[in-house]
C-alpha cells in the first residue's frame, strides 16, 4: 500500500468533523479559523516504541493513548482541543494494525471533539508524532509560572496506577487479579482533565500536567514560580487496587515517581478554595489538597510533621 492510499484509507474523512476547519488533509497545509479573543495552544508529543511503549501494547489502545497524553497538555493550561496533526512512523505497512490504531485515535479524538487535519506518514522504526492545537481565552491560560507563597497545592484523580500497570505489563509486578485490570488500564488509557483545566482558568495560579511524576513536574512550578513548597505524602490520592497491590509505602513511592499519571498538578490561593470545590465538583473531578507553597526554591516531602525521603527517580527523557 502506498503512502497516499494509506491516508485515504485510514485517517482522511474521519472522526471529528469542526466548522472552524476549512480545509482538512489532502493539500499543503491545513487551514483553521480560531475564534476571536482567543490565543491558539500548541503541544508535540512523541512516542517511540521500546521508549514509550512496548511492542505488545495495542494498536487500538496506542491510538487512543497517543491523543490522550497530548490533550493532557492542552488541559493544564486551560485550553479548548480543537485540532491535531500526525506523523506516523512506520517499519511496514499492517491493515489490521492501522484499523485498530486509527480507531483508538478517532475514539479520543471524537470525544473530545478534535479533528485530525494533517500529518505525515514515512518508513522506518515505529513511533507517532501528535501536534496538538487548542483555544483559551485571551489572558485566562493556565502556566507553570503563577504560584505564590501561601497558596494551596491540590492533584485530581489518583497517582502511581499507571506506573504500577506498566510495571505488571513488564512482568515486575505480580498482583491480584481484582486489582490487575483498573491497573493497566490507567497505563493504557489516562483521562486528560479538559473540564478541570477549564475550570480552573480564573481560580488556579499554575498548573502542569503530571507526566514524569509528581516529584520531577512539580519541581517545574518551583522553578518556573520561584518558591518552594511542602507536600504531605500522607494526604496523597491513593486507590484501592494500588495500595492493596503493594503496601501504603511503595504506593507513596509509585505516587511520587511513577509517571504517565496525566493528572492535573495546580496551586491555588486561599481565597479561591471555596469557588475551587463548587468548580470541579462541577466538572466531575476528583480533587485532593496535598501541600502548600512556601518560600525557598526546594521541595519538601514530610509525613506527621517529620522530614520524608524515598529513593526518588522520575523519567528522563535523556
Amino acid at each position: 500500500m502506498k503512502e497516499f492510499q494509506l491516508i485515504e484509507q485510514f485517517f482522511r474523512d474521519k472522526g471529528q468533523k469542526r466548522r472552524d476547519v476549512h480545509l482538512g488533509i489532502g493539500d499543503d497545509c491545513a487551514l483553521v479559523q480560531p475564534a476571536e479573543n482567543k490565543s491558539i495552544a500548541i503541544s508535540c508529543d512523541t512516542l517511540v516504541e521500546n521508549i514509550h511503549f512496548l511492542p505488545s501494547m495495542p494498536a487500538h489502545e496506542l491510538g487512543y493513548k497517543s491523543v490522550a497524553v497530548n490533550l493532557s497538555d492542552l488541559a493544564a493550561m486551560g485550553a479548548d482541543p480543537a485540532w491535531m496533526t500526525l506523523a506516523l512512523t512506520l517499519p511496514d505497512v499492517d491493515n489490521d494494525w492501522l484499523q485498530q490504531f486509527s480507531e483508538g485515535l478517532f475514539e479520543a479524538a471524537e470525544y473530545y471533539s478534535v479533528s485530525l487535519i494533517g500529518g505525515d506518514t514515512t518508513r522506518g522504526p515505529r513511533s507517532i508524532n501528535i501536534t496538538i492545537h487548542g483555544q483559551v481565552p485571551t489572558g485566562k491560560a493556565l502556566t507553570r509560572g503563577g504560584a505564590k507563597i501561601g497558596d494551596w497545592i491540590y492533584v485530581t484523580g489518583t497517582l502511581g496506577d499507571s506506573a504500577l500497570g506498566l510495571d505488571i505489563l513488564l512482568g515486575k509486578q505480580d498482583v491480584d487479579p481484582q486489582f490487575k485490570e483498573f491497573l493497566i488500564n490507567r497505563h493504557y488509557h489516562p483521562t486528560p482533565r479538559i473540564l478541570a483545566g477549564q475550570a480552573l482558568r480564573s481560580l488556579a495560579t499554575s498548573a502542569i500536567d503530571l507526566s514524569d511524576g509528581l516529584n520531577s513536574d512539580i519541581a517545574h512550578i518551583l522553578k518556573a514560580s520561584n518558591v518552594g513548597a511542602v507536600i504531605d505524602v500522607n494526604e496523597l490520592p491513593l486507590s484501592t487496587s494500588l495500595v492493596g497491590s503493594v503496601g501504603p509505602e511503595q504506593a507513596i513511592n509509585y505516587a511520587l515517581t511513577g509517571g504517565e499519571d496525566y493528572e492535573l498538578l495546580f496551586t491555588v490561593p486561599e481565597a479561591q478554595r471555596g469557588a475551587l470545590d463548587t468548580a470541579l465538583i462541577h466538572a466531575g473531578v476528583k480533587f485532593v489538597k496535598i501541600g502548600q507553597i512556601c518560600a525557598g526554591d526546594k521541595l519538601r516531602l514530610v509525613s506527621n510533621g517529620e522530614p520524608f525521603e524515598l529513593d526518588l527517580k522520575s523519567f528522563e527523557h535523556f
